[in-house]
């Protein structure tokens, strides 16, 4: 009967807490969806607002399953936190906020399309109050560069069924591609018994998804000109972006009554080197045609065929290249011809030529041309690998040792991409010799150690290094190479005492010295350490003595039996004895006072 009375009574409380607005009411806000590329972070916020406070919240995420069972990953209250082991998530996500701020983010890292779910975040008051908020995370892969492959044989316009056009393929996308085929800019449709597009979709372990799609249709004489391409059509978060592959043509076998010839590649000018590719085509190209390519005013065949292929091609391979197709069967001849103009720039011509000397303080001007089919050239000067000027001349003023080196004019032609040519000139400056700074000249080395020393001498002509000591002495050069700016000189130097080494430089213009001075350390602190040594053994020599004469050391006047045989802590003595008595008195290691007979 009490506890009849209790339930009742609880169950008034509950609808009076609820009629008076106690229970706590918990609002969830949440995006409808988070967008992110693959591989990036994803921040999902939870936004919710309750009248019991954050005192006993508890907070907790979970995702969709594609069964649409719902998967918990994260658990919060007043007193824990932790993530759930063994999900998906469990190794990439993390949650920060306490709920103080009524805000929660969730984070994933390295966002995949196996993430794209729903995700739920379920706030429950202390009250029972929840609130439940969701929000979709979509994933983007953008895809990689469609391809299009186009039939390699000629089509007839006789077949009865639609041909192979070609292949257009996208790869690894999400969520998946489209690609629409176009041909001269205008989408082709699927239209039965003449358009026929087969898409296939590959999806992969990682749920990126590739396209293939191919193009077969009826064709007729104008397809000849056409080109087909396709379009992709891919999603990125917050739209869609578009691509297109490149433009194909196709072969279409019809009676032919002209002849086309063009140069296939390069695209655009032609310059000397390249590789030409000529082609020509009949504009009936039935199988039974046969072409020749030749250059007019040439006795010599260029080549059967409809593609003549010319590699590292010269100026004089400019020329009228004339196609004639010659039906088999009704040996009608038609022809039809293309110019080819190779363009070309001569090697480049520097003025003066190779090398020049200068004296210091003179000023010199070098010139740079390159003779070439096209009137536009550009020329810029470098040394060092530095652009230092531009246009055909180089003044060099107030010519000095650093003015010196090798420079190059590179000649350009900004209509044409890779054609180049170049030259170098190099200037030497005469002047006596001048050694550069050095970084170190005072030098300290250990007792027999082997120093390398460096001198490096500019000037010109180039000097002549001779290495000498305080004491009069030549030393043997170890190594010694030109460079750029002069010489530079090694010697080795074995180090048995101070020393100063000198480089000294010399040409015809003067010379140049420098001095290494070599500290010789450990000689020094061995004869020390011997001295010491010697001191310490005559002040211990000295203290034994001393203690002898005073009768501090067993044995000095035989008075002590070393050879008895019974000894023991008791009867081990020590006899002390005066110079002035004969009395010896005796003591025990205990301290007492032992007769001599006992000795």
């Amino acid at each position: 009967m009490a506890a009849r009375d209790s339930a009742s009574l609880l169950v008034r409380l509950l609808v009076l807490f609820h009629t008076w607005g106690v229970w706590a009411n918990v609002d969830v806000n949440m995006e409808d969806r988070v967008e992110v590329f693959r591989g990036d972070t994803a921040q999902i916020t939870c936004l919710f607002t309750s009248s019991d406070g954050v005192g006993g919240m508890i907070i907790q995420w979970f995702y969709v399953k594609p069964s649409g069972e719902k998967q918990k990953i994260y658990y919060q209250d007043t007193t824990m936190k932790f993530v759930d082991r063994g999900t998906q998530f469990t190794e990439r996500m993390s949650v920060n906020g306490t709920g103080a701020t009524g805000e929660i983010v969730l984070t994933i890292s390295n966002v995949q399309p196996v993430d794209e779910v729903e995700f739920i975040c379920l706030i429950k008051g202390l009250t029972d109050g929840t609130g439940e908020g969701r929000t979709k995370l979509k994933v983007f892969e953008t895809p990689e560069r469609p391809t299009i492959e186009g039939v390699q044989t000629g089509i007839s316009v006789n077949e009865d069924s639609p041909s192979k056009i070609g292949i257009c393929e996208v790869k690894n996308g999400f969520p998946m591609p489209n690609i629409t085929w176009y041909r001269n800019n205008t989408p082709l449709r699927a239209d039965r018994d003449v358009v026929k597009v087969v898409p296939s979709i590959t999806t992969e372990s990682t749920k990126l998804v590739s396209v293939r799609s191919e193009l077969s249709m009826k064709v007729t004489k104008e397809d000849k000109d056409n080109l087909f391409y396709c379009e992709i059509t891919y999603f990125i978060p917050g739209g869609t972006k578009m691509t297109e592959t490149n433009r194909i043509n196709i072969t279409v076998y019809y009676p032919s009554t002209a002849v086309s010839v063009w140069v296939e590649s390069p695209k655009g000018k032609i310059k000397e080197g390249d590789s030409i590719e000529i082609h020509c085509q009949g504009n009936g190209n039935m199988p039974s045609s046969f072409f020749k390519i030749s250059k007019k005013g040439s006795e010599l065949a260029m080549g059967d065929g409809n593609v003549l292929v010319m590699d590292n091609v010269t100026r004089h391979q400019s020329g009228v290249y004339e196609c004639t197709s010659t039906d088999t069967d009704t040996f009608d001849e038609i022809s039809g011809n293309t110019t080819v103009f190779v363009n070309f720039l001569d090697p480049a011509v520097v003025m003066p030529e190779d090398t020049v000397v200068v004296a210091q303080g003179e000023d010199l001007m070098a010139t740079c041309n390159a003779l070439s089919s096209l009137s536009q050239t550009q020329t810029v000067w470098i040394k060092n690998g530095v652009e230092i000027s531009v246009g055909h001349s180089l003044t060099l003023k107030n010519n000095t040792f650093e003015t010196a080196g090798t420079y190059m004019c590179v000649v350009t032609v900004p209509e044409i991409e890779g054609m180049e040519t170049n030259g170098t000139l190099t200037v030497y400056v005469q002047g006596p010799p001048d050694i550069l700074e050095l970084e170190n000249t005072e030098i300290d080395a250990s007792y027999e150690e082997t120093v390398n020393l460096s001198c490096h001498v500019r000037g010109f002509p180039a000097p002549s290094i001779i290495w000498t000591t305080s004491d009069g002495k030549n030393l043997e050069t170890t190594s010694q190479m030109k460079t750029e700016e002069g010489v530079r000189s090694v010697v080795s130097v074995t180090v048995t005492a101070d020393i100063i080494a000198f480089c000294n430089a010399s040409n015809e213009f003067g010379t140049d010295t420098v001095a290494f001075n070599i500290t010789a350390r450990g000689r020094g602190v061995i004869i020390a350490v011997i001295i010491i040594c010697i001191l310490l053994l005559a002040i211990l020599g000295s203290v034994l003595y001393f203690l002898y004469k005073k009768g501090k050391i067993c044995g000095r006047s035989g008075k002590q039996d070393l050879t008895k045989e019974k000894s023991s802590k008791d009867n081990i003595v020590v006899e002390m004895k005066s110079d002035n008595t004969e009395e010896a008195v005796l003591l025990g290691v205990n301290g007492e006072k032992q007769p001599p007979n006992d000795q």
